[in-house]
């Protein structure tokens, strides 16, 4: 049986490494071996950074009778064929490599358009750093009309030139009256969707658009469509899209195709994952959730109270002053310290004022990292380049990464579920900041480093304690604690 060989063969591999600190090797393996055996689907929440438990799925798929897919991001992809990979194959002496089909989420995502031009329905897949799904479905099934589209269609309908250009003008001009926003997108308005949609209806009856504008012309203003316009100001272009506001129906039809295996380290606060399945559009699976050790895996976790809220004038004085004092005291560590703030301007005051005491260390943003950088920058970079870059000792939360209504396609989504009569805050908002927050702490958690929690709302709030929750095991005093980063220091 695939079980009884995986477990016997990663035994001996861990039994003969120096070091393999991750403790639930045999059992997520023994999981994801009767997956593959039974051709069921099963959702793994190993609450670890995929270099650790990766060994646990790369081995059953090497012992494995038949083919298997495995799916996962550009970073991860890399350090399995680095590194992960080549070790198995000099350490193995049975097994087939061959059986292993590595791809990344896009192509994996982008073959069931090609109609299974690569991977044919019924083989097996798994599906590792799986809490971006819901983000490449939605990137899957989006279209775009940018600048070249416009220009395309006055060449290729001349009678139509008069009416597509004044349409152009029109657009621009509303979407430039709008205020600045951070997120520089704008919900476009009823008159202006549905003149772009009557458009583009009559010159499809007129002869076939080219495919990106044909996906395009069939999604924009139909319902269940998020329509916006994303603007280039310094440039005074704009690009048009078109995006389903939920992704789950479309998905649950990829999913019933073959067994999947869902692996990350977090992706729903529930055992059973009922709101990342629901929005996923993933059926009944095995779940399982591995919880950090206490002993081992435990965060530094500062949480000061009183501070005043985000929404409030003395915020800001406050948390720089939190923040230089937290800078201060890990300062002689040669490692990388972050501040994430979601806010725009808040980002941009505080940068300034720390880049006058720390100097050249302050990175705003920015991918190539010194030993000693203190990187400021919104969520969604930290998300975006966190594998790329050296665990942090310190991490700086200054605000709560709940979504901002402000953002209209948040908003869209928002207003989609006060439509459906469902808990938007509760079945939306918070479990992605839930998710965000989990996955910016694995690493510092596993390098036993600092997290200090800013926002006030962890303490006022009732949701605060499904945050502290998600961080849980850690170690909170309200204070700053010295020894915290002297120690770090001595090793």
């Amino acid at each position: 049986m695939l079980e009884a060989r995986v477990h016997d063969q990663l035994r001996e591999f861990l039994r003969a490494c120096v070091s393999f600190p991750w403790a639930h090797h045999l059992t997520m393996a023994r999981i994801v071996s009767r997956a593959l055996r039974l051709q069921r689907s099963a959702l793994i929440q190993t609450g670890s950074s995929s270099q650790r438990y990766c060994l646990s799925y790369l081995l059953p798929i090497f012992l494995s009778d038949s083919p298997v897919v495995l799916a996962t991001t550009p970073t991860i992809k890399s350090h399995l064929l680095d590194k992960e990979i080549p070790r198995l194959q000099e350490w193995l002496t049975v097994g087939n490599i061959d059986n292993l089909m590595l791809t990344t989420h896009q192509d994996w995502l982008e073959d069931y358009q090609l109609k299974d031009k690569y991977f044919p329905q019924g083989i097996p897949t798994l599906i590792d750093g799986a809490c971006d799904l819901v983000n490449w479905g939605r990137a899957l099934f989006s279209a775009q009309m940018g600048q070249k589209d416009w220009e395309y269609l006055q060449q290729q309908y001349p009678d139509d030139k008069d009416v597509i250009r004044d349409l152009r003008i029109r657009l621009t001009k509303s979407l430039y009256h709008h205020p600045k926003n951070p997120y520089e997108c704008y919900l476009l308005g009823e008159k202006e969707g549905e003149a772009l949609a009557s458009l583009l209806a009559q010159l499809t009856l007129q002869t076939s658009l080219p495919p990106t504008l044909l996906k395009f012309s069939q999604q924009w203003w139909r319902e269940g469509q998020m329509c916006w316009a994303s603007l280039q100001r310094d440039q005074g272009q704009f690009m048009l899209h078109a995006a389903p506001v939920t992704v789950a129906n479309t998905l649950a039809e990829i999913w019933h195709r073959q067994p999947i295996v869902l692996m990350d380290s977090f992706l729903d606060q529930d055992k059973e994952a009922k709101f990342y399945r629901q929005q996923l559009g993933f059926g009944e699976a095995l779940c399982l959730k591995f919880v950090p050790s206490r002993q081992n895996e435990c965060i530094q976790l500062y949480l000061p109270k009183r501070l005043p809220l985000p929404n409030t004038p003395q915020f800001q004085g406050r948390l720089l002053e939190e923040v230089r004092a937290l800078l201060h005291f890990c300062s002689h560590i040669p490692k990388v310290a972050v501040v994430l703030v979601e806010d725009n301007p808040l980002k941009a005051q505080i940068s300034s004022h720390l880049a006058a005491e720390f100097g050249s260390r302050i990175q705003v943003e920015k991918k190539n990292l010194a030993q000693n950088s203190i990187l400021i920058s919104r969520w969604q970079f930290w998300q975006e380049n966190q594998a790329n870059f050296p665990t942090p000792q310190l991490l700086i939360i200054a605000t709560l990464p709940i979504p901002s209504l402000e953002n209209p396609l948040v908003a869209a989504r928002v207003g989609y579920l006060k439509k459906q009569r469902q808990d938007w805050f509760r079945g939306y908002l918070l479990p992605a900041a839930l998710q965000e927050i989990q996955r910016a702490v694995i690493p510092l958690r596993e390098s036993k480093g600092v997290v200090a929690i800013l926002d006030n709302r962890v303490n006022s709030r009732s949701y605060g304690k499904q945050i502290l929750q998600v961080i849980s095991p850690y170690a909170r005093i309200n204070y700053i604690e010295p020894s915290w980063f002297g120690d770090r220091l001595q090793e």
